[in-house]
């Protein structure tokens, strides 16, 4: 049977680690209306940017001339998979869920016989996926010691991508993140940004438009921006999504702290209460047998 000291030890070494997932969760309470009001705010652009390179698109339809970010290389050999998670953990399952869909991605790609290429936006996913795919990854970004992300964060990221399709280095990009839905509820995501994704439908077919200078001079200008936008807007879904998930890890990790303290402090009470009667039982068994 333990002794008291040790419950006693044990009882304050969950009470401080108590204390931590507390003050955890208020810090992650904290910076999530900002991740999330900057999240919400950055889909809006990003969605009418898509809708713009639509509308522009629509009049490009069976030109050969088309900037390749938006017919591609005319390949479909090797993918580049932009795998977009958190720099640091305590946050339950956000990262692991990201990286599950980053391999289910890859691993279907491989089957198919393609050829894959991995760029890390984030430790976490770096550290889980060099596990089993190292020598598929071609580079890493990390934000450690970055207190807010903006938009010159993902312009390193957008640069690199498009120096990758420059150099012909693959055909295909999808970026995979973690979209904000709610505080108990984010949604990994795959997007595909090269070739630009192009929904017919949202392409408006009512109104004709002439452009100066022509579509093809306009999309060359604005699908590389496109691509680093998109990488903005999903690293900021993922900001959001981490301070979510923390709050809620560190809340339960709080209630279970409390949990052990509570079953501790009643075995300390019950060892307690058993040496007592023991040692009285010793003295009267000692003053009877006088």
């Amino acid at each position: 049977m333990p002794s008291l000291k040790s419950f006693r030890n044990r009882i304050a070494s969950v009470k401080a680690i108590r204390k931590i997932t507390k003050a955890q969760q208020m810090v992650a309470a904290s910076k999530l209306r900002r991740a999330q009001e900057a999240a919400q705010a950055a889909r809006p652009y990003a969605e009418k940017m898509q809708a713009v390179i639509a509308n522009l698109a629509s009049g490009l339809k069976g030109n050969a001339d088309a900037t390749p970010l938006l017919v591609g290389t005319g390949k479909d050999r090797t993918h580049l998979v932009v795998v977009a998670t958190a720099d640091r953990g305590l946050c339950g399952s956000f990262n692991t869920n990201i990286v599950r869909l980053a391999k289910q991605h890859i691993e279907a790609l491989l089957n198919d016989g393609k050829e894959v290429k991995i760029l890390c936006v984030g430790r976490k996913g770096r550290d889980q996926l060099r596990r089993l795919y190292s020598k598929h990854i071609a580079d890493t970004f990390d934000f450690v010691g970055v207190r807010r992300i903006g938009y010159a964060n993902a312009v390193p990221v957008g640069r690199r991508v498009l120096e990758m399709f420059a150099a012909g280095e693959f055909d295909v990009a999808t970026i995979i993140y973690s979209r904000f839905r709610s505080v108990i509820s984010q949604v990994p995501t795959v997007q595909q940004l090269i070739p630009a994704p192009v929904d017919e439908k949202a392409a408006p077919s009512e109104f004709v438009y002439d452009y100066e200078p022509d579509e093809n001079e306009i999309l060359e200008e604005l699908l590389p921006r496109n691509v680093t936008v998109q990488i903005f807007r999903a690293m900021l879904e993922n900001v959001a999504g981490e301070f979510g998930a923390k709050m809620t890890a560190m809340d339960n990790a709080t209630r279970n702290a409390g949990d052990v303290i509570d079953k501790l402090t009643l075995q300390y009470n019950r060892t307690r209460q058993a040496m007592i009667t023991k040692e009285l039982i010793e003295i009267i068994s000692g003053a009877e047998a006088l």
